[in-house]
């Protein structure tokens, strides 16, 4: 077939697809109508993984399941769009990885408002200026990100959803690797790039900024300098990418939790985030997991954190499968909270990744 009737074929294809595309829209519409007389969070992260589920497995090629993931993500980042214009509050400026994540979650056609603490991502949530907002929770290589569980004790926002975003370091600058006096980023990042900086600019001087961001945007008006930093930033602040994928290990991986007003309803692939207080005696964080191992649940991660109302005082962060609507989940969590002293359910949300 000559390339004339190929593209042919193609104009009306897309003829079709844009057709089919604005009728989908429609219905989100009214969908958004009966959500919104029946007061339903517009964004429903059950839903999203279902039609995501359900898409991948209809899928036959040539495209993989992650482009066709991502072009739905753009679908439904439009329906958003139409249903409200959703404004998202996210940690760091713009091209900073929880702008990634959040990106990778809600798409581009909602609005962002970047904070410049995890503090206010939550404060603007709460106070309704923003609808969701984006943290990030842990890096596989790191560990938890202590301020985010401190902000979960105080806050109402509830965890309705989860991103998971695989970490690619690059260096970032004006001039050749030779040339490059000093490098930009964040304590954490140096912590994950400390090989390819020992063997490729070892004695050059680390300094460490608030964000990536804030480091590529010194970069940009620096002599000789570099920063570490998302492939976004190199794109935002017009820098080069001197060196790619330089972290010291391939399976970085950073989670982050999308807080919202609302909770997220059963999918059938949940896990529920609770934290407790335990009374000072011996054994008694063993008698708090009893309850889970009796009913048979998974507890993914037990992290703990100072209360600072008392010395020697600690909260618990515990992340299990399963709904919080769950029987078994049920019953666990209220002869947990029969045993403890304070106990609080942080959210259920899919796992999605």
């Amino acid at each position: 077939m000559s390339l004339r009737k190929l593209r042919s074929k193609i104009d009306r294809l897309d003829k079709e697809i844009t057709t089919l595309l604005n009728l989908r829209a429609k219905i989100a519409l009214d969908i958004a109508r009966h959500k919104q007389k029946s007061g339903i969070s517009i964004y429903a992260p059950d839903r999203e993984r279902d039609v995501l589920r359900k898409i991948t497995a209809l899928n036959n090629g040539p495209l993989t399941n992650q482009a066709l993931e991502a072009i739905y993500r753009e679908i439904m980042s439009s329906s958003l769009a139409l249903e409200k214009q959703l404004q998202i509050a996210y940690f760091g400026p713009e091209a900073t990885f929880t702008h990634l994540a959040a990106l990778k979650r809600f798409g581009s056609q909602v609005s962002y408002m970047p904070c410049a603490s995890i503090t206010d991502v939550f404060t603007e949530v709460e106070r309704g200026s923003c609808d969701y907002g984006v943290v990030p929770i842990e890096n596989s290589i790191e560990g938890a990100v202590t301020h985010t569980l401190d902000m979960l004790v105080d806050s109402d926002l509830k965890i309705c959803s989860q991103v998971i975003l695989d970490i690619s370091h690059n260096l970032l600058s004006r001039y050749p690797l030779s040339k490059i006096h000093k490098v930009y980023s964040i304590a954490q990042v140096f912590g994950q790039c400390r090989i390819w900086l020992q063997q490729n600019l070892a004695g050059r001087e680390l300094i460490e900024v608030s964000s990536t961001a804030a480091a590529a945007k010194i970069t940009k008006k620096e002599k000789y300098s570099a920063c570490i930093a998302s492939a976004l930033a190199a794109k935002v602040y017009d820098l080069n990418i001197v060196a790619s994928g330089i972290e010291d290990s391939p399976h970085n991986i950073t989670r982050f939790l999308v807080v919202g007003r609302t909770d997220a309803v059963p999918t059938g692939k949940d896990k529920t985030s609770i934290l407790f207080s335990i009374k000072d005696r011996v054994g008694a964080l063993h008698d708090m997991l009893v309850p889970f191992k009796k009913y048979g649940i998974n507890l993914t991660k037990i992290e703990s954190r100072p209360s600072k109302r008392k010395a020697w005082d600690y909260y618990f962060f515990v992340d299990m499968e399963g709904h919080r609507d769950n029987p078994r989940v049920k019953k666990a969590l209220k002869e947990l909270e029969d045993k403890c002293k304070f106990l609080k359910i942080l959210g259920s949300y899919p796992i999605g990744e």
